[in-house]
């Protein structure tokens, strides 16, 4: 059976990739199978979609709010009656189990409907007779052509977290999403034509770095959406920068979840257990290192490792399932020699997750829980992202060393506080050098309405993503001074300037 060709979609439509597009394979990171190629788009195939997406553009920006928000709430009713469909794509070529993908399409939901009030996100100030006879108002204008560059590990999550916010808003959008998942970004695509876009409002690339260069210097794309490495996050700044463009640019991370002895210590390890393993730890907001107290340590790092134990790891669709593959070969062997390198370095591994896998499943991408106890900043599995099912553990002597370690790390995307404190609640917040702080709440992603960004590495430039940052950033203000007179009560223009106030004006 021949293994399908992932197409771009542009102008409406699914466009086969040119042949001597660069090749790559996709896989079922459970079975290890190729499931489909996907091709880059060469240098025409992407000034083409660009370019339809500038045309489309030029109706687009002038439609009404009200036909935009019909279109967002078209869309917002197809996407969630697909849900299930979407999902089973997402576990085929990215991993991750069946309960956890519908949940990404959920959190990608919980945009499209703030997305649908932007007549009131929109909405412009006013203010009149700041001088005789003289108003002044502003409103906000959409850019243009907008790109988004999004990671494999939530290939539908992160598109929405951009898309609907800069279509509502006016922009075109092009998506280029991870070589690694494509599909879901065609399917999404083909909703949004269902929903009753306009053709090349909405329109999809496949393909590669060489693709992102020439996004990051195109001069008709107006703003670089990327969430992805740090890295990359800092090259795709400065290039699109250089270039006149609005970049909204989010790295890596290092999430620490801190638990105090008066938290519960149930609820503690059980939340941290979920969120470092769910997803196989493959979250920007995944909690990677647990910070405990020195007199709790012993008694925490038990009640991990007898959670993680019990953690039910198997291909995606299996009913149950807690957790499931790694997104590639190479990132699992990736993990397995961090892990490797941990215990180089002293750290104590409390359950290795090495070498296992499924018994029916015996060439996926798994790798099992792994627990690392006494890790030390320096070592590698401290200091590096590992983005696998691996959850390290320091032990420090009291909150204050715990807020000293966060704060010299250089990643600040998000943190965690397990406590019945007030008092200690409120230190650490207000203490911790992080964008996204979750007390007694493990995974601390704002709802739709907040914007999601953390600071240091972990935002390059200083835009959030979707909320009320992202509107900002999908427009830019203009404002209108206006006097109105009867020709026969015109004055002399004063060649003299003068604040609103005076008298002169």
């Amino acid at each position: 059976m021949a293994v399908p060709v992932i197409p771009h979609f542009i102008n409406g439509q699914r466009v086969a990739p040119h042949p001597d597009g660069v090749t790559s394979d996709v896989f079922n990171p459970a079975t290890g199978e190729v499931v489909a190629h996907v091709k880059a788009a060469r240098t025409e195939e992407l000034n083409t979609a660009v370019e339809g997406a500038a045309e489309a553009f030029t109706s687009w920006s002038r439609m009404s709010l009200g036909r935009r928000t019909a279109v967002l709430f078209a869309f917002r009713e197809l996407l969630k009656k697909a849900t299930d469909d979407l999902a089973a794509l997402v576990v085929r070529e990215h991993g991750k189990v069946l309960d956890d993908a519908r949940g990404e399409v959920g959190r990608g939901l919980d945009v499209v409907e703030f997305a649908c009030g932007i007549p009131e996100l929109l909405k412009g100030e006013y203010s009149p007779q700041v001088s005789t006879d003289l108003d002044v108002y502003s409103f906000r204008e959409p850019l243009g052509v907008v790109a988004g560059i999004t990671p494999f590990n939530f290939p539908v999550m992160v598109p929405l977290w951009m898309a609907p916010l800069a279509i509502a808003t006016g922009n075109t959008f092009v998506l280029k999403p991870s070589k690694q998942d494509p599909s879901a970004a065609v399917f999404m695509a083909e909703l949004w034509k269902e929903a009753g876009l306009p053709d090349g409002v909405f329109q999809v690339i496949q393909g590669g770095r060489a693709n992102i260069s020439e996004l990051l210097v195109h001069p008709d794309v107006q703003a670089i959406s990327f969430v992805g490495s740090t890295s990359v996050a800092k090259h795709i700044h400065q290039v699109g920068t250089a270039h006149g463009k609005r970049v909204q640019a989010l790295g890596g991370a290092k999430n620490h979840g801190v638990v105090l002895p008066d938290a519960d210590p149930n609820f503690a390890a059980s939340s941290m257990v979920a969120a470092a393993f769910g997803a196989a730890g493959e979250r920007c907001m995944a909690i990677a290192t647990a910070v405990v107290l020195d007199e709790i340590a012993d008694d925490f790092v038990a009640s991990v490792v007898a959670g993680a134990r019990k953690v039910k790891v198997a291909d995606g669709m299996t009913p149950g399932a807690d957790m499931g593959a790694i997104i590639s070969r190479a990132a699992r062997d990736r993990i397995e020699a961090t892990i490797g390198s941990a215990e180089s370095d002293g750290a104590v591994i409390a359950l290795d997750g090495r070498g296992w896998r499924p018994a029916d499943l015996q060439d996926g991408f798994f790798t099992g829980p792994t627990v690392i106890d006494r890790v030390r900043p320096g070592m590698r599995a401290y200091d590096e992202e590992i983005f696998g099912p691996v959850l390290t553990v320091v032990r420090v002597k009291d909150l204050d060393e715990a807020i000293s370690l966060i704060n010299a790390n250089p990643y600040g995307n998000g943190a965690a506080l397990f406590t019945s404190s007030g008092e200690a609640a409120r230190r650490f917040a207000r203490g911790i050098d992080v964008g996204m702080i979750g007390v007694n709440v493990p995974i601390p992603v704002p709802v739709a309405y907040h914007s999601f960004g953390g600071w240091k590495d972990s935002l390059i430039g200083e835009s959030h993503i979707y909320g009320p940052e992202g509107v900002a950033f999908y427009t830019k203000a203009k404002v209108v001074t206006q006097r109105w007179l009867r020709p026969s009560e015109g004055a002399a223009a004063s060649f003299h300037f003068a604040g609103a106030s005076s008298s002169a004006t």
